[in-house]
């Protein structure tokens, strides 16, 4: 029966589809979840910036790790920790405790994200089709997170999300990922140091910045979004679901990649969510009323999120050598956590000062800087690269 399970189909789903839901059940209401306690909301820009500043540290070593001694080994180690860093972020009750065990929690589930699509697009099946079980599994994770919280409590939220870690680790077991298998039997030379060779490319470099500067604005709205949501006059019940149902929205993108992210060119596929993000935040600045604001949610939150990262697969893929993959991955994740915690530190203290509109003016003043330096950014294009067939 175990060689059945052994990378099946069901194995990945149960990986991916879990690892999502509980990364979304962890982080959704955390902005609610400690508003509805007391703190400000630049104290919540101080926990999420902590744990972005402590994923920034941690990622490129888990990178070069990953690709080391193999993507299997760090993310069952990194999953059974990320349940005992939520079992005492369970039992924290003062802003220090709380910035310590988010942080570890987050770095750690941040550390495994870079890995996620590289071993869907390396899998024995179509990228869509793994993906898009991350996508569903975020959606519920969002959704349970609002019932938790409002039918039962806010603390159970992380009981049932150090359940569902335990079954995205049966799914890992399960699964014999293909960057595993040339590091058994190849060496690293003295000379052939992963993360040097990777910043010799001043091509990556420049996209690093540009990676840092929109990410931070996305990154801010998953933060913000549901907050702002309530504040309009939304429950947080009602807020969830909206956000839940924009990672629906992102579904058809991931299950139908094949059919243009192997065809259009990088920088097109680049300007297309930027540009809807940058319409996002205006209109979310004008306060054209709830209704636009959801709507803008529903099709913007996560759809744009989505391509941006299988955007930067197909990028990063086309910049450097794929045993360098992982930790060029991992360093993206790196670029975006260091602009989160600039960004998101300038929106809380905009919140507290003047709200929500001149929050979201703000991160599209830093949209169309993004829109700017893309003009700037000169590509490769690998021919017969089907990194989503």
């Amino acid at each position: 029966m175990f060689r059945k399970f052994q990378n099946s189909y069901f194995a990945y789903f149960l990986m991916y589809n879990f690892y999502f839901l509980s990364y979304s059940l962890f982080s959704t209401l955390i902005s609610v979840y400690m508003l509805d306690k007391g703190y400000s909301a630049s104290q919540v820009s101080f926990v999420v910036s902590a744990s972005f500043f402590s994923s920034m540290i941690v990622q490129p070593i888990m990178g070069v790790l990953n690709d080391m001694i193999g993507i299997k080994r760090v993310t069952i180690y990194s999953f059974l920790l990320i349940i005992l860093g939520a079992i005492f972020f369970m039992q924290a009750n003062n802003l220090l405790l709380l910035t310590i065990w988010y942080s570890v929690v987050l770095m750690l589930v941040n550390g495994v994200n870079p890995v996620m699509d590289v071993l869907a697009a390396q899998s024995p099946y179509t990228y869509g089709k793994i993906r898009i079980w991350g996508t569903f599994g975020y959606a519920m994770g969002s959704q349970l997170a609002g019932l938790i919280y409002k039918f039962i409590s806010p603390q159970a939220i992380f009981i049932v999300f150090i359940g569902m870690m335990c079954v995205s680790i049966f799914g890992v077991l399960g699964i014999d990922p293909k960057h595993d298998q040339p590091r058994k039997k190849t060496k690293q030379t003295k000379n052939d140091s992963y993360i040097g060779q990777i910043f010799k490319n001043k091509t990556y470099l420049f996209y690093l910045v540009i990676v840092a500067l929109y990410s931070g604005v996305g990154n801010t709205g998953h933060t913000y979004i549901p907050s702002m949501l309530e504040h309009s006059g939304l429950s947080v019940n009602m807020a969830t679901t909206v956000v839940a149902i924009s990672v629906i929205c992102e579904s058809p993108l991931i299950f139908f990649s094949y059919l243009f992210m192997d065809k259009i060119p990088i920088k097109k596929l680049l300007y297309i969510p930027l540009g809807i993000l940058l319409l996002q935040y205006v209109i979310y600045g004008l306060d054209l009323g709830l209704t636009s604001k959801i709507l803008l949610t529903l099709m913007s939150k996560h759809a744009t999120g989505m391509l941006l990262i299988m955007v930067t697969l197909k990028i990063v893929a086309n910049l450097v050598d794929e045993k360098y993959l992982v930790t060029a991955i991992a360093l993206v994740q790196t670029a975006r956590n260091l602009g989160t915690i600039l960004i998101q530190n300038i929106a809380g203290d905009l919140i507290d000062q003047s709200g929500y509109e001149m929050m979201s003016f703000f991160l599209a003043g830093v949209m169309i800087a993004v829109i700017i330096l893309v003009a700037f950014l000169k590509i490769p294009e690998r021919k017969n690269q089907n990194l989503f067939g």
